[in-house]
This record gives C-alpha cells, sequence and structure tokens, in this order.
C-alpha cells in the first residue's frame, strides 16, 4: 500500500497534469488537427467540410458583375467518360455550372457533396448543364472516388486548352456560364453550393431571357 507522503505526490502529479491540459488544452487539439489534416485527405475535407457548416464560405452570384466582357472566349473542348467530345459552345441557351476537381484535393472533397446537392436538386431541368471537370492524371481514380461516395453527378475530362478566364489550374475551381455564354460566377477554393440562396439564384439564371 501507499503511504501518505506517496499518495500526496500521487495526487500533485495528477492535479499537474490536469493543470497542464488545462491550460494548454487548446494548443493539443490544434496540434492533433493539423497532424490529422497532414496525414489524411478525408481528415482535411472533413474539416474544411466543418468550416463551410458555419455559413461563412457560401457561394453567392453577385448580380452586378457578370465577370468577363462579351468578347471573352469562355468556349473549351470535353470529353464524356466514353471519350466523345463536345464544346460548351453547344450550350447557349443553357446555363453551365463548371466545376473542375480531383480525388486528392481536400477542398474539392469538403465541398463536393453540396455539389452533388445542387445537381440533385436541378438535375431534371432541360436548362442548366453540370460540367464537372476532373484533373485526376488517372480518370479510373476520379471514378472509383465518385463509386465510392455514391455521388451521381457526371465526369468529364478538358480535352486541350481550357481559357484562362475560366479555369487557371488551381483547384477546386468553380465558374457558372449564362444562357449568353458568359461568366457570371468565378470562385477559386472551396465553397457551399447547396445554400438556399445560391440553389435560387441559380434558378434565377436559368429564368432570365
Amino acid at each position: 500500500m501507499l503511504n501518505n507522503k506517496e499518495v500526496s505526490k500521487e495526487q500533485s502529479s495528477t492535479n499537474k497534469f490536469w493543470q497542464y491540459l488545462k491550460k494548454n488544452g487548446f494548443t493539443i487539439l490544434m496540434v492533433i488537427v493539423v497532424g490529422a489534416m497532414l496525414a489524411s485527405p478525408d481528415a482535411k475535407s472533413f474539416v474544411l467540410r466543418q468550416l463551410m457548416a458555419t455559413g461563412l464560405f457560401n457561394a453567392s452570384i453577385d448580380k452586378n458583375d457578370a465577370g468577363t466582357s462579351p468578347q471573352a472566349n469562355t468556349d473549351f473542348d470535353f470529353a464524356n467518360e466514353k471519350g466523345n467530345v463536345q464544346n460548351t459552345a453547344s450550350f447557349r441557351g443553357k446555363v453551365v455550372f463548371i466545376n473542375f476537381w480531383a480525388s486528392w484535393c481536400p477542398p474539392c472533397r469538403a465541398e463536393f457533396p453540396s455539389i452533388e446537392t445542387l445537381y440533385t436538386k436541378l438535375k431534371d431541368n432541360p436548362n442548366i448543364f453540370f460540367l464537372t471537370i476532373n484533373e485526376d492524371s488517372d480518370l479510373a481514380t476520379g471514378k472509383a472516388y465518385l463509386d465510392k461516395e455514391k455521388f451521381s453527378v457526371p465526369m468529364y475530362q478538358s480535352n486541350g486548352n481550357v481559357p484562362a478566364e475560366v479555369y487557371s489550374g488551381a483547384l477546386p475551381t468553380t465558374v457558372v456560364l449564362d444562357k449568353s455564354g458568359k461568366v457570371r460566377f468565378h470562385h477559386t477554393g472551396f465553397a457551399n453550393y447547396a445554400s438556399d440562396k445560391f440553389v435560387k439564384q441559380i434558378e434565377e439564371l436559368i429564368n432570365e431571357q
């Protein structure tokens, strides 16, 4: 059995431990979070998704900013999973929601559920086209990610050069073209595209004459 002195010493050590934990708990938590983020893309995307839940990263279309001049070229070729090539110019008269993403990109993973939600809400509307461009070096890797997460958003790859006005290489990048092919929204970095406000703004673009 422990004598009184040993018991007192053990209690003192325990108290010091809890005092240290109380004083440095936030720092320890941040170290754990950062360590997890560095180790796992899933952990990184989970943390980013929690930040998105605050509402601070909700996407919004500024009606006063059309984004590009009428002369700017925003058209490019893309291919579906079967290799069939199309050009964005063929979708004049439709709103085109474009997202450049990759399965290894944590911010892309963080925002993709919101894109899936937006797609689910609007996919049956014939006046919008969802163009999600996968930037994985291997198409099968991107497809495997979508299948694993049970996402139904269709997957495409760019075919040739994409105008800098649309995509400059940063992931994720999201662009919305109006019915005339003009950029009405351009955002680099993750965002929430499933908010009621953004869905309403997309519907307003769809209803523009």
